[in-house]
């Protein structure tokens, strides 16, 4: 289609525009110009290169202006180069026309994917198109960093190249989703995501990744992908370490908030009586996630916390006293660190229970 041989009706009304212009020597009209334009998108909305497009015209112009005086020669290349002009523009136009229906076709689909909003069937069809096969289970794996991203941002860019470089066309969709970057990969394709979330990280200064688990169909992904956004908010509230995070590792945590008012009651009557301490309650609540962090070994503890090991054992004794609680004890132990998980889940004290 972008060969030199299209119809000759994209000429249409050119002729008589260089008999004119042979003529008297007038530029074209708006109305000549636009009708150039309406040819010009025409030829692009049917597949036809520009380039052939004007190679048409120049054919037309030598046959019909075979002996032309000097000054009337002047006269239509001036008029030559206006309906080139307005041919390039009406192309650009619907090419530029093109491009945002596609990439409002893409937004749109992606929006549907990753939300679930979409019937089935029609969503498998649709993502054939973007190169998804949804009849396979898929993973998501979203990266997000000190900015916000978009699809021109240099940081996108950067990671496109290195994935696509990596694995050419895998059936894998990297897209940019309310600043953050989803990579989405077939379940059976790990290597993608584990690249991804690693190069994620580099260029996104130390970002965070967090991977969903892999689920079938086209409602998995939308699954996946919520899996994918609770775990970067876990890991914001609870402050785990890692850059990179499963969200297969922290089914727990969803278990513990699933009766949130039994874990909200359960923090209240376990730790409000540290609201008592001379210093509040949040030095002893760091008291005890650097307890547990550390395998329950108070050095170790003391040391995250800089503080000496008799300061640190002093802090433990006193959480004994106000709460009856002994983090020695192995089942009041549990206890604790249930409801200091709970207390970082529900974000207490800053926020009343």
């Amino acid at each position: 289609m972008a060969g030199r041989d299209i119809p000759e009706d994209y000429l249409d009304g050119y002729d008589r525009i260089l008999a004119e212009v042979c003529a008297t020597g007038r530029r074209l009209t708006r109305d000549e110009l636009e009708s150039r334009r309406a040819l010009g998108e025409r030829a692009a909305e049917a597949g036809h290169g520009l380039r052939a497009l004007v190679h048409q015209h120049l054919a037309m112009t030598r046959r019909d202006c075979p002996d032309l005086p000097r000054a009337a020669f002047d006269h239509v290349l001036g008029a030559l180069g206006q309906v080139v002009d307005a041919l390039a523009e009406g192309h650009e136009r619907a090419q530029f026309l093109a491009v945002r229906q596609e990439e409002a076709a893409r937004r749109g689909f992606i929006d549907d994917l990753l939300y679930g909003r979409s019937d089935p069937g029609t969503l498998a069809e649709r993502a054939e198109r973007f190169g998804l096969l949804l009849s396979h289970a898929h993973a998501v794996a979203v990266a997000e960093g000190p900015g916000s991203y978009d699809d021109a941002h240099p940081v996108t860019q950067s990671l496109e190249q290195a994935l696509f470089g990596r694995f050419g066309n895998r059936r894998i969709l990297y897209v940019t989703k309310d600043g953050r970057l989803v990579c989405i990969a077939p379940a059976d394709q790990d290597e993608v995501l584990l690249y991804f979330a690693k190069q994620a990280h580099a260029v996104t200064d130390g970002g965070r990744v967090a991977i969903g688990r892999s689920q079938p169909g086209a409602g998995g992904v939308a699954h996946s992908y919520e899996e994918a956004l609770n775990a970067l908010d876990l890991a914001e509230r609870m402050n785990l370490d890692g850059p990179v995070l499963r969200a297969a590792d922290l089914l727990v945590f969803p278990v513990l908030t699933r009766d949130r008012q039994a874990m909200a009651d359960l923090v209240r009557s376990v730790l409000s009586p540290l609201q008592k301490a001379r210093g509040g309650v949040q030095p002893l609540l760091e008291t005890l996630t650097a307890y547990f962090d550390s395998g329950c070994v108070a050095a170790e503890a003391a040391r995250r916390l800089t503080l000496s090991v008799r300061a640190f054992t002093y802090r433990l004794e006193r959480i004994h006293q106000l709460t009856g609680a002994d983090p020695a004890d192995p089942l009041h132990r549990y206890t604790l660190q249930t409801a200091v998980i709970g207390a970082r889940l529900l974000d207490w004290p800053a926020r009343q229970l």
